[in-house]
């Protein structure tokens, strides 16, 4: 489900102030995640755009200060929780790499990456958030 885009006003304020040179990247994923779903929220956590969804941490995007990445980490909430048997979602995209079967990564190695992979990303979200529901 597309929602509307409702960038969070503090989280803009953070990356205006952080100068980073990756800023239209994290800009166009802030634009693509906060789209994929209207129930997700935005703020700051881990000094780095964070996304909620039912008011609980479930994307958090690390911003790499020397390198040309930027990494989306997919995860069920700040506590560590029993691991389950299999992954939480079936989507085999190349796109995640598993760290556990309830956490993987997505790393964008520039702006073309992300526009490519946009609509992969936005089914992955929807999936993640609804792994759990």
């Amino acid at each position: 489900m597309k929602g509307e885009t409702i960038k969070n006003r503090e989280v803009t304020d953070f990356l205006d102030k952080l100068n980073h040179p990756l800023i239209k990247e994290i800009d166009a994923l802030r634009v693509y995640i906060l789209s994929s779903n209207q129930n997700l929220t935005e703020n700051i956590k881990w000094n780095a755009p964070n996304y909620c969804f039912e008011k609980k941490d479930r994307i958090a995007m690390k911003i790499l200060p020397v390198t040309a990445k930027v990494q989306l980490i997919f995860h069920r909430g700040a506590k560590k929780k029993e691991q389950p048997k299999e992954k939480i979602i079936s989507n085999k995209s190349k796109m995640l790499v598993w760290k556990e079967n309830d956490r993987a990564i997505i790393t964008f190695n520039g702006l073309q990456e992300i526009e490519t992979g946009k609509i992969e990303l936005q089914t992955i979200i929807n999936e993640w958030l609804n792994a759990e529901k």
